[in-house]
């Protein structure tokens, strides 16, 4: 049974049908720019026009980029502060025409990856990371997920964490790939002596160089790669909006 996850992004919004069974994605993503700005109507036009795309009725799940509480984002780091207050889950329902469950993004990703992914059987705290406009984190302790953990947003050297050391702060400063490391190195060191994570797993878009960056890494904690690598996003908030509509699948 086929769901359509969503990962809503402060560059681009990506959508797939996933078979919730397996966790496979059954077509090619689509991949939109999110609207300058990333204000509420125009970034819902977006979500409306991916599901036009897939002519997509049914549940919808949808990964979204702020701390998520019975539908509703209580923050806005990489889109419009109007956000903040805004019902995400009722406002893409209407859009779309589907029932949809918004959770948070990194939430989303770390979901799939615990399930079919680099976390899948590990016990103890699992951290994952997020690479992309920001810094996504997510944590689960024994298999459970700890929502809307937002240690993207630490303060080390006097600056949030991801203005330092995300992929689009090194895009922006014009950093090699060294220099990122060592900035991202130094966010792993912080994170790991203030939670003592047993595993680390590197997600989103900035994983895709993992191999290239994680011999510069120093933090002494197990560090794995997603295996979904981006598409985990997608993947996680289509199985989270199967547990959430169990009723819409048959």
């Amino acid at each position: 049974m086929d769901v359509l996850g969503l990962d809503v992004g402060g560059s681009g919004i990506k959508g797939a049908l996933v078979d919730v069974s397996s966790g496979e994605m059954t077509t090619p993503r689509k991949r939109i720019p999110t609207p300058d700005g990333a204000e509420p109507a125009a970034v819902a036009d977006e979500v409306a026009q991916i599901v036009r795309h897939f002519s997509w009725s049914g549940p919808i799940g949808c990964g979204f980029p702020a701390v998520i509480k019975g539908g509703v984002a209580h923050t806005a780091a990489n889109i419009a502060p109007s956000w903040v207050g805004t019902d995400v889950a009722r406002l893409f329902s209407e859009a779309a025409g589907s029932p949809v469950l918004a959770l948070n993004d990194a939430d989303a990703a770390g979901i799939a990856e615990m399930r079919l992914g680099a976390g899948r059987g590990r016990g103890g705290l699992v951290l994952m990371i997020t690479i992309g406009t920001g810094l996504g984190t997510v944590l689960f302790m024994d298999g459970r997920l700890v929502p809307n953990m937002e240690l993207g947003h630490i303060e080390i050297r006097g600056k949030d964490a991801e203005s330092r050391a995300s992929d689009a702060a090194r895009s922006r400063k014009g950093l090699g790939l060294s220099a990122w490391a060592k900035r991202f190195d130094e966010y792993l060191c912080r994170l790991s002596a203030l939670i003592w994570p047993d595993l680390i797993i590197i997600g989103g878009g900035g994983s895709r160089v993992y191999e290239k960056f994680a011999p510069l890494l120093t933090v002494g904690v197990e560090i794995v790669p997603a295996k979904l690598r981006n598409e985990a996003g997608m993947v996680g908030a289509a199985l989270a909006a199967a547990e959430a509509f169990p009723e819409l699948l048959s």
